[in-house]
């Protein structure tokens, strides 16, 4: 999450594309890293989200968020769990296993404990999702 999103001449490539950034190629003993999926092949794309919570009152339970693709492929990822407080605004990073040009749908989820009184009520007043690279 440093470096999100991408400066304006774009996110160092690893690999075929790596001679784009040659002032990049030039440092000695620099380190890389790469997040990878699970499934092939293997590429994820980085999303900052900001989640905005109004309601009653505090309660238990967990935020998430399942991306929907164009080919009827879901993934789900976690963005708060715990006790959820209302006007809070949670944060995260997510590397996303599905292209964002093939997005078709962002669900959000929120599930509350069992032991929870059934009259709270805590909803998301906000959900932005910011791409980390135009579209990439």
């Amino acid at each position: 999450g440093d470096c999100f999103p991408c400066p304006e001449e774009g996110c160092p490539m690893m690999g075929h594309y790596a001679d784009r950034f040659p002032a990049k190629l030039k440092r000695v003993d620099q380190k890389y890293f790469l997040n990878t999926a699970a499934d092939p092949p293997f590429a994820t794309w980085r999303h900052k989200v900001f989640v905005k919570l109004s309601g009653v009152k505090d309660m238990k339970g967990d935020i998430n968020l399942i991306f929907y693709n164009t080919e009827g492929n879901t993934k789900e990822y976690e963005i708060a769990s715990g006790v959820l407080s209302q006007d809070q605004v949670y944060t995260k990073f997510l590397d996303v296993e599905i292209n964002p040009r093939n997005i078709k749908k962002i669900e959000f989820l929120w599930n509350k404990t069992i032991f929870t009184l059934l009259w709270a009520r805590l909803g998301a007043e906000t959900v932005n999702i910011i791409h980390g690279q135009d579209g990439q």
